[in-house]
C-alpha cells in the first residue's frame, strides 16, 4: 500500500482507493444526528430511539478524550445497534502546539507523523474492540487552532495524514471533525490532498439542518455522502423520562457497521 495517493473529498472511489483490498460497503446514515460527551445509558438510548435522531456520535478513544465511557463498551454497541441506533465513532487525538490551552496529548511538528500513525492504530483497536467492524469510519477531533501559523498547521497535516494513512491500512474510513474557520478549513484548502479524510464533519453553529446550503468549502468537496455538520450545541433535551445535553448534527455520511 505504500506510496499509493488517496485524495480527500472526492467521493467514495477516493475514500477506498487503496489498491486491490476488497472494502466492504459504506454503511450511510441521513437524517439527523446527535453528540454528547459521555455515552448515555442503554434505558436512556432505548427511550430517546424513534424520536429526532437516529444516530449517535461516541467518543470512542485518544488521551484527549474528556469525559470517562463507563456505558461505551462492546455489549452497548450491539444493543444500541441492535435498538435501531446507528455510531459515529469519534477519537481525540493529539493537538497542536499552538492551539489555547492545555492537553495531555500535544503534537509538534518532530512527533506529528509517529503519533499519528500511533493514534491512528490505536483508534481502529478500540472500534474493533467495540464492534465496530473494518469499513467503519473513525472521525478525528480536531478543535480549533491558528491555521494561520504556519509550522503548527504543517504538523496537524502531517498528523493527520499518517493517522488516515494507518486507518486506511487498516480498512477504517477516515473522517475528520473540525471548524469551519480553522481545522476543518485546513483539511478542505490543503494544496496536497493526499492521505487526507475523506469524510468532513464541521462544526458550524448557525441552527440549521444542513449539510448543503451553508456548506462553507469547495461544492464539489466532501459530495457522495460524506458529510456531516454539527449545527447547535448544548441543547439540553428530555424525551421518555431521561434528560441529556447534547449538540445537534446534519448527517449525510458513513456509521459504523456493527452486528
Amino acid at each position: 500500500m505504500a506510496g499509493v495517493a488517496v485524495v480527500a473529498g472526492a467521493g467514495l472511489a477516493a475514500q477506498t482507493s487503496m489498491a486491490a483490498t476488497a472494502w466492504p460497503a459504506q454503511k450511510t446514515y441521513t437524517g439527523r444526528a446527535f453528540d454528547t460527551c459521555a455515552a448515555p445509558s442503554l434505558s436512556a438510548m432505548k427511550a430517546w430511539h424513534g424520536g429526532l435522531y437516529g444516530a449517535a456520535a461516541v467518543y470512542i478513544g485518544g488521551k484527549n478524550r474528556g469525559c470517562a465511557q463507563p456505558n461505551l463498551t462492546a455489549s452497548w454497541v450491539k444493543s444500541v445497534s441492535a435498538v435501531g441506533w446507528k455510531l459515529i465513532p469519534l477519537y481525540v487525538g493529539a493537538q497542536p502546539s499552538c492551539q489555547t490551552g492545555s492537553s495531555p496529548e500535544k503534537l509538534t511538528a518532530s512527533t506529528a507523523a509517529s503519533l499519528g500513525a500511533k493514534d491512528g492504530a490505536d483508534a481502529v483497536a478500540k472500534a474493533s474492540a467495540l464492534g465496530m467492524k473494518a469499513g467503519s469510519p473513525i472521525y478525528l477531533d480536531m478543535e480549533s487552532y491558528d491555521i494561520t501559523n504556519k509550522a503548527c498547521n504543517d504538523a496537524v497535516l502531517t498528523y493527520v495524514r499518517a493517522f488516515d494513512k494507518t486507518l486506511r491500512g487498516k480498512i477504517y474510513r477516515a473522517g475528520f471533525y473540525g471548524f469551519t474557520s480553522s481545522s476543518a478549513k485546513a483539511i478542505a484548502n490543503a494544496t496536497d490532498k493526499t492521505d487526507l479524510p475523506g469524510n468532513l464533519w464541521y462544526a458550524l453553529w448557525d441552527k440549521q439542518n444542513t449539510t448543503t446550503a451553508d456548506w462553507p468549502f469547495g461544492k464539489t468537496q466532501y459530495t457522495d455522502h460524506s458529510r456531516g455538520h454539527q449545527y447547535l450545541v448544548n441543547s439540553k433535551e428530555s424525551r421518555g423520562g431521561y434528560t441529556i445535553t447534547v449538540d445537534r448534527d446534519a448527517w449525510d455520511g458513513p456509521v459504523a457497521i456493527t452486528g
